[in-house]
């Protein structure tokens, strides 16, 4: 079992930064595929970035490349998503997952309870 707990939400102005934070506890860490998913308002839940057991492959929302990166620390048992020139649509709520490296929410079996990210313009 791992359980996710995220941090470093909250309210930025347009053109600001946030890092994200996602610590998991439990032993085997290092062993899942971490993803962030973020979910606004009456939208369904999307695909953010995701990163290997190894954290030497990640990928992205074609969106978002080029301003968020995600990255870990295995002996931390972290996972971080630094968000650069943020705009007002990304406003949501940010979760963190673990399982298996997917674009797809449905490969990952554990989540945080996510935190809340606003961007005013």
């Amino acid at each position: 079992q791992v359980q996710l707990v995220e941090s470093g939400g909250g309210l930025v102005q347009a053109g600001g930064s946030l890092r994200l934070s996602c610590a998991a506890s439990g032993r085997t860490f290092s062993s899942y595929a971490m993803g962030w998913f973020r979910q606004a308002p009456g939208k369904e839940r999307e695909f953010v970035a995701a990163i290997n057991w190894s954290g030497r492959t990640t990928s992205y929302a074609d969106s978002l490349k080029g301003r968020f990166t995600i990255s870990r620390d295995n002996a931390k048992n972290t996972v971080y998503l630094q968000m650069n020139s943020l705009k007002p649509e990304d406003t949501a709520v940010y979760y963190c997952a673990g399982g298996l490296y997917s674009s797809s929410p449905h490969q990952y079996n554990y989540w945080g309870q996510g935190t809340q990210v606003t961007v005013s313009s």
